[in-house]
């Protein structure tokens, strides 16, 4: 009997319920999409840039350095020569050093070169190492090429596609450079930013036809991962390339200057949280509104149903029940609205940076989300639940009613 009741309700006036369930659909998809796409993406790029503990540079911006070398977005701010690189790479606390050549593209496709330890069990997160998927990698001193997953099925290469580069980050028709690489091999996916790029020798890049002969050794950052244990080692760089030298710039550590990355738009995050909040009270009203406008025009049914022996607390539980009957399809329907916006952030996300999102990896919010809008829409009908607590009989069954 309350079931039917609470369903006649939420049909007898199915315009205003449509659109309280969507309101608190859009509420719970925004609050639930705001919380978990900005813990995901910041999880995301700590995760991608896992591998490594520090990048060395040009002086420059330590952040533009990681992004730059990491995440294969930006510029170089400069280059350093061979000669750095060999002097890191010796230090005793330094386990892997990886030099990076930027300045290259295959129709936007960054070609990357780096030598060839990159494909020697080189970790990129703790127990996965690059690994070549299909092929082999590349060998030194060929025009050979290993294409990222994401960068392969983009371009629609496969093993033995040729392809001439372009000069530059950006892409230019007219800056082509003649040499011909050869696609060798298809690196594994990682749902890193390495997936999305070009891997190429290194001398692939620096000596590409056009390139300035007096740079042909020159580097655009090295990749530096410590040896366990060596806690101080990264103080000691950072006291040395930062403090006490004024040619290079040590980027570290790069879960912390990410950090930053993500702290400079938190106020961009304070007015998505807002705004998510201000369509949860909107919902609320609405759901208000919805369950005060069918009370008011079943105010004769309810006092029938008084009339016929109905205790009050049976007309609280229908009027209650109707408004959360609103908020459990608002839930249900906000889950799909919040599917829908965390698929296409993460679907922009790994096609221009690399990086994979998981948007149903347990976070508070997927509970505490739907609770809060259910609660709230419940809260709504308090004040018509009081009013049929209150209705009598004779005013119910009145003329004027």
């Amino acid at each position: 009997m309350l079931f039917l009741l609470i369903r006649r309700g939420l049909r007898q006036h199915l315009v205003s319920t449509a659109v309280a369930v969507l309101l608190v659909a859009l509420g719970m998809g925004l609050v639930v999409s705001v919380w978990v796409v900005r813990a995901q993406a910041e999880q995301s790029f700590t995760r991608s840039a896992s591998g490594f503990d520090a990048v060395l540079g040009a002086r420059g911006s330590k952040l533009q350095l990681v992004l730059n070398c990491l995440f294969h977005q930006e510029a170089s701010p400069g280059n350093i020569t061979a000669d750095d690189f060999q002097q890191v790479k010796s230090l005793p606390m330094v386990d892997r050093a990886i030099p990076i050549v930027v300045g290259d593209n295959f129709r936007g496709v960054r070609l990357v070169g780096v030598s060839d330890d990159f494909f020697q069990n080189l970790e990129y997160a703790p127990g996965h190492v690059y690994s070549v998927d299909e092929g082999r990698p590349f060998q030194v001193g060929q025009k050979e090429a290993v294409v990222g997953s994401l960068a392969a099925h983009q371009l629609g290469w496969s093993l033995g596609t040729t392809f001439h580069p372009f000069h530059g980050l950006d892409y230019n028709p007219n800056a082509q450079h003649s040499e011909i690489f050869t696609v060798v091999g298809v690196l594994a996916p990682t749902s890193t930013p390495a997936d999305r790029v070009i891997w190429v020798p290194l001398e692939g890049v620096q000596r590409l036809g056009g390139h300035d002969p007096a740079a042909f050794t020159d580097l655009s950052g090295v990749l530096i991962k410590f040896k366990p244990g060596a806690g101080a080692a990264g103080l000691m760089l950072d006291t040395r390339y930062n403090r006490q030298g004024k040619r290079l710039t040590l980027a570290w550590p790069v879960a912390s200057i990410l950090a930053d990355l993500f702290a400079k738009f938190s106020w961009f995050e304070s007015a998505l949280q807002a705004l998510a909040y201000m369509v949860a009270v909107v919902a609320g009203a609405s759901v208000f509104s919805a369950v005060y406008s069918s009370m008011s025009a079943r105010k004769r049914d309810l006092a029938i149903l008084r009339a016929l022996g109905a205790h009050r607390g049976f007309l609280i539980a229908a009027v209650l029940g109707e408004s959360a009957g609103i908020g459990l399809l608002g839930c249900a329907l906000g889950f799909g609205l919040y599917a829908a916006i965390a698929s296409t952030v993460q679907e922009i996300l790994r096609t221009h940076i690399g990086v994979l999102l998981e948007p149903w990896a347990w976070n508070p919010v997927l509970v505490w989300g739907p609770v809060l809008m259910l609660a709230l829409s419940v809260a709504a009908g308090a004040l018509p639940a009081w009013r049929a607590y209150r209705l009598s009989v004779a005013d119910g069954l009145s003329p004027l009613s």
